[in-house]
C-alpha cells in the first residue's frame, strides 16, 4: 500500500495503511488491482472519480466517428448533376468519412443496370486520388450500392 509523504512514497501493511487513511480523514483506494501485490493509494476517492471522468470525457473529445453518407443516383443522372454529388462525395472523403453511392432504379430502369454499375465506377475512378472502393457495386433489389472509403494520410 502506497501512502503519499512528499516526493518519495512510503509502502506499509495494509492494516497501517487503513489507519492512516482514517487518521487522515481519506479513503484506500485500490488503483491496480492486477499487480501483484495490489496497488492501494490513501487518496479523496471522489476526486480521484472526478479526475478519471474528466480524462475520459477528454479523450472522447479528441476522437472522429466516422460517419457514413449516402449519394443518390439515377441511371440517366445528366453530367451536372454528377459533378454536383462528386465534389459532395469528395468533401466527404477528405474529412474521413465513408461515402455510400447508391443508383435507384424505377419501373423498367433496371434494364439499364450496366449504366447504373458504369455510373458508380466512373465515380470511383473519379475520386481515386482521394478514397478507394470498399465494396464493389452490388444489385440488390431495385438499388445498385457501392462503398467508398477515404485513404489514409
Amino acid at each position: 500500500m502506497i501512502l503519499p509523504e512528499g516526493d518519495d512514497h512510503e509502502i506499509v501493511p495494509t492494516k497501517q495503511a487503513l489507519e492512516e487513511a482514517y487518521k487522515r480523514e481519506l479513503d484506500l483506494v485500490e488503483v491496480a488491482p492486477n499487480a501483484r501485490p495490489p496497488v492501494c493509494k490513501v487518496m479523496d476517492y471522489g476526486k480521484f472519480v472526478y479526475e478519471k471522468k474528466k480524462k475520459e470525457k477528454e479523450a472522447k473529445k479528441k476522437q472522429h466517428t466516422v460517419q457514413v453518407k449516402e449519394l443518390r443516383f439515377r441511371p440517366h443522372t445528366d453530367d451536372h448533376d454528377f459533378e454536383f454529388k462528386l465534389r459532395h462525395a469528395h468533401k466527404f472523403l477528405s474529412e474521413g468519412n465513408k461515402v455510400k453511392a447508391t443508383v435507384q432504379f424505377r419501373g423498367r430502369d433496371i434494364i439499364y443496370s450496366d449504366q447504373g454499375k458504369d455510373l458508380l465506377l466512373k465515380l470511383a475512378d473519379e475520386l481515386d486520388d482521394v478514397g478507394s472502393i470498399e465494396t464493389r457495386p452490388k444489385l440488390e433489389g431495385k438499388r445498385m450500392h457501392m462503398m467508398l472509403t477515404a485513404d489514409k494520410k
